[in-house]
């Protein structure tokens, strides 16, 4: 007597979609642009000086790269000097901001994710994925759910197997 046993697949019959936050991680190298640097004996900026760096440097190097503008130096920079320093990155940057690494990350996602067209997921149970190959910053697991709770049926976290509920729309 033979016995067969049907593996059924629950995840797949339940009707949930994943959606994988990586997806949002935008292309491009990260670079961090230190104005210490431009700081006369490290604590002043001189205009003058600060003006013939931003003439003469070579801002095609940034080509195609996220940059983040930082001061590592404790020291008072004015505004302007970070406004000249985007103005002149702006042409060849793929994104400026103003911040470290974190920052740029969270603004690279936040951008990515306010493109997301939310109508396919209308009335869906969908899952966000909370972990993979791509570290993805919390601020962007929280744009997320802000983007798509008005239209889901249902919002969880984690993996389709092992879900954490986050949000059910009462019927």
């Amino acid at each position: 007597m033979e016995i067969q046993e049907n593996i059924i697949n629950k995840v797949a019959q339940s009707g949930l979609i994943s959606l994988d936050p990586a997806d949002f991680h935008a292309q491009g190298e990260r670079v961090i642009y230190d104005i210490a640097a431009n700081l006369f004996q490290g604590l002043i900026l001189r205009e003058k000086d600060f003006r013939e760096f931003v003439k003469s440097h070579d801002w095609s190097q940034y080509e195609g790269k996220n940059v983040g503008i930082i001061c590592s130096a404790d020291a008072i920079v004015p505004a302007w000097a970070y406004m000249l320093l985007a103005n002149r990155l702006a042409p060849y940057a793929l994104e400026v901001v103003f911040g470290n690494e974190e920052v740029l990350e969270t603004v690279l996602f936040i951008k990515a994710i306010e493109k997301l067209d939310v109508e396919q997921y209308r009335d869906q149970r969908l899952v966000i994925k909370g972990c993979g190959d791509v570290d993805v910053p919390v601020s962007a697991y929280v744009a997320l759910t802000k983007k798509l709770t008005p239209v889901v049926k249902s919002l969880m976290f984690g993996e389709p197997c092992s879900t954490v509920p986050l949000y059910k729309r009462k019927d």
